[in-house]
C-alpha cells in the first residue's frame, strides 16, 4: 500500500472517529435540555439527531471549506521546497484528528461537556508550534477563541435567566397558568420561529450560495416565527388540563405545553448543528484528500459527499453509544430541569448562536448551551445549582485546548516517524 492510499485511509477512520466524538458530546449537549427535563426520551433524542443532524450536516453541510481550518495556521509555510512540506500538513491533519478525537472520548466518557472547535483548534496549533514553528500559529485568531470562553456562557446564561424569569412573571406565578400558557405561548413560539429561521438560515444554508442578504434574512425570519407561531396555538388549544395530575403538580399541565414546544426546537437546533459544525469538523479530512489527490496545499477545497456522510454517520453513531453521559451531566447535574426550564435553555442557546454570528464573535456551541442552563439555575436562585459539577465542566474547558495540543504534538512525531 503506498503512502497515499495510507494517508486517505487514516483520514477515513479518524475522520470517523472524530464524528463519533462530535455526536457523543457535541450533538449530546444539543439534545441534554430536552431530555434532562424529560420532554423527549434518549431514544427520541437519537431518533430526532439521527434525522436532522444528518440532514443538516449532508443538505446542507457546506460543499467547500478552508484546508487550514479557521485561520489558525499559516498555510504558506507549507509548500515544496520550504522547512514543511505539503505532506508535513498531512500528517500535522491526522495528528489533530487523532488528537481531538481522543480528548473527545475521555471528556465523553467522564460526562464533561467540552467544546469540539477547541479541542480541534488546540490540536492544530499543537502540530504547527512542532512542525514549522510558533510563526506559522495565528495567536490573534487563538486570542479571540479564548475569549468566547468568557462571552458564550455569560451571554447565553442572560439571555436565558431572562426568558425563564418572564415565564415565571406571566404564566408560573399567576392564578391560572395553564390559560395563561395557552395566551402567551404562541407568543414564545414566535420567537422560537424567529431564532430558529435565523440560525437555520444565517449559518445552515451559507454554504450553498443562496446570496439571502441580511434584510431577506429578517424577513424570512418573521415569516417562519408567525408561521411556527400559528401552528403552536393551533396545537397548545387541542391540549385540556388535567385536574388529576395538577393536584400532585400545580404546574404538570403547562410543562406538557413546553415539553411540545421543546419537540420543535430540539429538531431545528438539530439541523441547525448539523449544517453548520459537522463540516468544519471534518475539514482535516477534506485537507488530506485534497493535499493527496492535488499534491500541494491549496486555502479552499471541495468538500467531497463521501466526508459528509462520514461525519453525520458517525455523530449519529457517537450519540447513540456514548452521548447519554453528556446528557446526563448537562440534562441533570448542573440543576433540575423541567420542560419550561429547557426549553428557556434552548432558546437562549439559540439566541445566542445568532448574535454571536452576526457580530462576527466565535463563540463554542457547548459553552453556549452549558451558559443558559446555569442562567435557568441562576433564576431559581444559586442554591438550585450543583457548584460542584459546574467547577469540574468549568476546569474541563480550562484544559481542553492545552490537552488538546500536547496529544496532537505526541501523535505528530509518531505518526511523522512512521509515514515520513
Amino acid at each position: 500500500m503506498d503512502t497515499a492510499t495510507i494517508f486517505l485511509v487514516l483520514a477515513g477512520v479518524l475522520g470517523l472517529f472524530m464524528a463519533w466524538g462530535i455526536g457523543a458530546n457535541d450533538v449530546a449537549n444539543a439534545m441534554a435540555t430536552s431530555v434532562g427535563s424529560r420532554a423527549l426520551t434518549v431514544r427520541q433524542a437519537v431518533i430526532i439527531a439521527a434525522i436532522f443532524e444528518f440532514a443538516g450536516a449532508y443538505l446542507a453541510g457546506g460543499q467547500v471549506t478552508a484546508t487550514v481550518r479557521k485561520g489558525i495556521i499559516d498555510s504558506g509555510e507549507f509548500c515544496v521546497g520550504c522547512t514543511a512540506t505539503p505532506d508535513t500538513l498531512v500528517v500535522g491533519m491526522l495528528a489533530a484528528l487523532m488528537a481531538a478525537a481522543c480528548w473527545l472520548y475521555v471528556a465523553s466518557h467522564r460526562g464533561w461537556p467540552v467544546s469540539t472547535t477547541h479541542s480541534i483548534v488546540g490540536a492544530i496549533v499543537g502540530f504547527a508550534w512542532v512542525g514549522v514553528g510558533s510563526d506559522a500559529v495565528q495567536w490573534t485568531k487563538v486570542g479571540t477563541i479564548a475569549l468566547s470562553w468568557l462571552f458564550s456562557p455569560l451571554v447565553a446564561g442572560f439571555f436565558a435567566f431572562a426568558i425563564f424569569s418572564s415565564i415565571q412573571r406571566l404564566i408560573l406565578d399567576t392564578e391560572n397558568p395553564f390559560r395563561n400558557t395557552q395566551k402567551f405561548g404562541p407568543y414564545y413560539l414566535f420567537v422560537v420561529g424567529f431564532v430558529i429561521a435565523m440560525v437555520t438560515i444565517r449559518k445552515g444554508l451559507k454554504h450553498l450560495g443562496l446570496g439571502v442578504g441580511p434584510g431577506e434574512t429578517v424577513a424570512y425570519a418573521i415569516v417562519a416565527g408567525v408561521v411556527i407561531a400559528l401552528m403552536g396555538a393551533l396545537l397548545v388549544r387541542r391540549i385540556s388540563p388535567d385536574p388529576g395530575v395538577d393536584r400532585d403538580f400545580h404546574f404538570a399541565s403547562v410543562e406538557r405545553v413546553f415539553a411540545l414546544l421543546m419537540i420543535f426546537t430540539a429538531s431545528a437546533m438539530a439541523f441547525a448543528h448539523g449544517s453548520n459544525d459537522v463540516a468544519n469538523a471534518v475539514g482535516p479530512v477534506a485537507a488530506v484528500v485534497s493535499i493527496v489527490k492535488q499534491g500541494s496545499v491549496m486555502q479552499q477545497s471541495a468538500l467531497p459527499a463521501w466526508v459528509l456522510l462520514l461525519g453525520a454517520a458517525g455523530i449519529v453513531l457517537g450519540l447513540s453509544t456514548f452521548g447519554y453521559r453528556v446528557i446526563r451531566t448537562v440534562g441533570r447535574k448542573i440543576t433540575e430541569l423541567t420542560p419550561s426550564r429547557g426549553f428557556s435553555a434552548e432558546i437562549a442557546a439559540a439566541s445566542t448562536v445568532v448574535f454571536a454570528s452576526y457580530t462576527g464573535m466565535p463563540i463554542s456551541t457547548t459553552h453556549t448551551l452549558v451558559g443558559a442552563v446555569l442562567g435557568v439555575g441562576f433564576a431559581r436562585g444559586i442554591a438550585a445549582l450543583n457548584l460542584r459539577v459546574v467547577g469540574g465542566i468549568f476546569m474541563s474547558w480550562l484544559i481542553t485546548l492545552p490537552v488538546g495540543a500536547a496529544l496532537a504534538i505526541g501523535f505528530f512525531y509518531l505518526l511523522k516517524a512512521l509515514l515520513l
